[in-house]
């Protein structure tokens, strides 16, 4: 299976909860690799790369959190980034 990377904008209540500190430590369990950080408008950005079975895990994790609340997500597969070897919290 060949890795993929998608842009992802979440929103509902997805700030202040622990949002981006849960997808780091997931993305770290699944071996995923990007970054994840809050926007000014209330929403969090996210980009994973991995397999994409890992990905949607990463999301129903995040989904399942009794603090996080994911109304909609907005995301598109876009262009590998070369050498990534990490996921952090911007």
């Amino acid at each position: 299976m060949s890795d993929i990377r998608k842009h992802i904008v979440f929103h509902g209540r997805v700030q202040g909860v622990g949002f981006r500190y849960k997808a780091k430590y997931l993305a770290l369990s699944l071996e995923l690799t990007g970054w994840v950080c809050n926007e000014y408008d209330g929403t969090v950005t996210l980009e994973v790369q991995g397999r994409e079975a890992l990905i949607n895990k990463l999301l129903v994790g995040l989904n399942h959190d009794r603090f996080i609340s994911i109304e909609w997500m907005d995301a598109k597969e876009i262009p590998l980034v070369e050498n990534e070897s990490s996921f952090s919290v911007r």
